[in-house]
């Protein structure tokens, strides 16, 4: 798995201050994209026992709500290493929420079973491919119109947040 960077504290990428990995690799190139560079699969730097303790140390903080997952497109890295990174970070902060940004649907996601075990893991996904004809700057946490907040129900279903 390949990222770009680690920024933290952030207040774009989720609900209070993150921790956020940008990962590399995007098929979808989305025309407008705010992340170009993390298209390439092979940018970035790759992720290690180093990467992993750094973005640990930067979630083990009282005022760090989560981990957000962005890029690229966190479903288009290894999906194996991306479910092991999730549950390293849910072993040690069970109480910390897990955000993923995808250009994929969650329908799309669900099609394909390491997505949708990845899915089983957190807590929020940021759905759809961005589209600059959409584009609007009001809306939270998203780029353009077509994309859908989703969140865990008490029964760990995707249902569409209040946040859309």
């Amino acid at each position: 798995m390949r990222y770009h960077k680690i920024t933290s504290p952030d207040i774009n990428s989720g609900l209070g201050f993150r921790v956020t990995l940008w990962l590399s690799g995007c098929s979808l190139c989305c025309k407008g994209c705010h992340n170009p560079e993390t298209h390439n699969p092979m940018s970035g730097k790759e992720f290690t026992e180093d990467s992993l303790n750094e973005l640990l140390e930067k979630l083990d903080k009282p005022y760090i709500k989560g981990l957000t997952l962005s890029g690229g497109n966190p479903f288009e890295s290894n999906h194996q290493e991306l479910l092991d990174l999730i549950r390293a970070v849910k072993a040690k902060f069970p109480k910390k929420d897990i955000w993923v940004f995808s250009g994929f649907t969650l329908e799309e996601s669900m099609k394909d079973p390491s997505l949708k075990e990845i899915l089983d893991e957190i807590d929020v996904l940021v759905d759809g491919r961005f589209d600059y004809r959409l584009r609007d700057i009001s809306i939270a946490f998203r780029g353009s119109r077509n994309q859908v907040i989703w969140v865990k129900d008490s029964e760990n279903n995707f249902v569409k947040s209040k946040l859309n």
